[in-house]
């Protein structure tokens, strides 16, 4: 096996972070129905916690600079699905272009 000394860019243990804030938050409605899609797949089986999380790994540093929590997720989320053959890059152009033709206060919660 080979030894690694080093750590990824994803590897932010340790490092300073600045202060965190303790206090609850609500999520953003687009947020909590990424969390439920995980939930979902994952019963489904079309994903796992450790696929989850080889496709944030391997997205690179500029995924982490760039996109929030839930984009990443969702991202993966995506990736993982046309890996299992759920749903192809075709079809999921097809839908993304339809939620775009909603407007962008489709889904607000009331």
């Amino acid at each position: 096996m080979t030894e690694f000394l080093g750590k990824r860019w994803h590897d932010m243990g340790g490092d300073a972070a600045g202060p965190i804030s303790p206090d609850e938050h609500d999520f953003a409605l687009w947020e909590k129905r990424v969390d439920a899609l995980m939930v979902l797949t994952s019963a489904a089986g079309l994903m796992t916690t450790d696929s989850l999380r080889r496709v944030l790994e391997d997205m690179g540093p500029e995924a982490y600079e760039t996109m929030t929590y839930y984009e990443r997720w969702i991202a993966s989320i995506t990736q993982n699905m046309v890996e299992a053959g759920a749903i192809t890059t075709e079809e999921l152009g097809t839908k993304m272009a339809d939620v775009r033709a909603r407007g962008t206060t489709y889904g607000d919660a009331s």
